[in-house]
């Protein structure tokens, strides 16, 4: 078996008297879909937050590649090949989709990107970039400012800017919300194209996509890890079903 791309020990971080990550420890694997699901207030965003470094645990570990990133601030992680997206959408509306991408490639290299300068003198970067909106079917809309897209090609455009940053793993964060029936399929049909190429944490509240994407799902509640296995385990294990049933009847 593969080493993982990510190896969480331990995990603990407490506001005051409630702790919102109780000792999780689970692993990603390349090539995988490791999907989190929980009950609203589970934890599972404060998870991502640590797992990126926009967070610092009270205590245990975050390994990736191998070594402890655990004291390592997010533009550090970002450079090793961890990226993430968020639940709120993080676009620069007034810039086009390619350069929202190109941006992310210029993060990465360090390129001295000029939104003024002919677009001949920065070939390199509009050529990666363009490769990022291609990878989420989204190179067609490439020119258009990027607040005039629809929610769901956001959503792509928000994984292609990831995905410029040469990533090694994909954080993604409720990557489906708001999105229509017509959108999640075709972002469920995107990201499981993706996984050819990045290992991939999914946080995602759609039942549906979670079951048809994910090799495992490790579900949280209270910030502990109830379990982690594949999709039929989960559908059956009873935990799980009270957790769920618990979130339905609050809603």
């Amino acid at each position: 078996m593969s080493a993982p791309l990510l190896a969480l020990r331990d995990l603990r971080k407490h506001f005051g008297g409630l702790a919102v990550t109780d000792g999780v420890s689970l692993e990603v694997r390349p090539g995988e879909i490791h999907a989190v699901i929980g009950p609203n207030g589970a934890g599972k965003t404060t998870l991502i937050h640590q797992i990126s470094g926009t967070l610092r645990p009270d205590s245990g570990q975050v390994r990736f590649l191998g070594e402890d990133v655990t004291a390592l601030p997010f533009a550090r992680r970002v450079r090793r090949g961890l990226a993430r997206t968020f639940q709120i959408t993080s676009i620069l509306p007034g810039f086009s989709a390619l350069e929202n991408a190109a941006l992310a490639v210029q993060a990465r290299s360090g390129s001295s990107f000029r939104f003024l300068r002919p677009a001949a003198a920065e070939a390199g970067l509009n050529r990666e970039a363009l490769a990022a909106l291609a990878a989420v079917g989204l190179a067609h809309r490439a020119a258009v400012p990027a607040g005039t897209l629809s929610h769901g090609e956001k959503r792509q455009l928000e994984l292609a800017i990831a995905i410029a940053t040469r990533p090694r793993l994909l954080l993604l964060d409720e990557p489906l919300a708001g999105a229509g029936a017509e959108e999640t399929e075709r972002l469920i049909g995107i990201l499981g194209r993706l996984r050819a190429e990045y290992g991939i944490l999914l946080v995602e509240h759609d039942m549906r996509a979670v079951f048809a994407l994910a090799d495992r799902i490790s579900v949280l509640a209270q910030g502990r890890l109830v379990t982690t296995g594949t999709t039929g385990e989960i559908r059956a294990h009873p935990e799980v079903r009270a957790a769920y049933l618990g979130e339905d009847e609050m809603a």
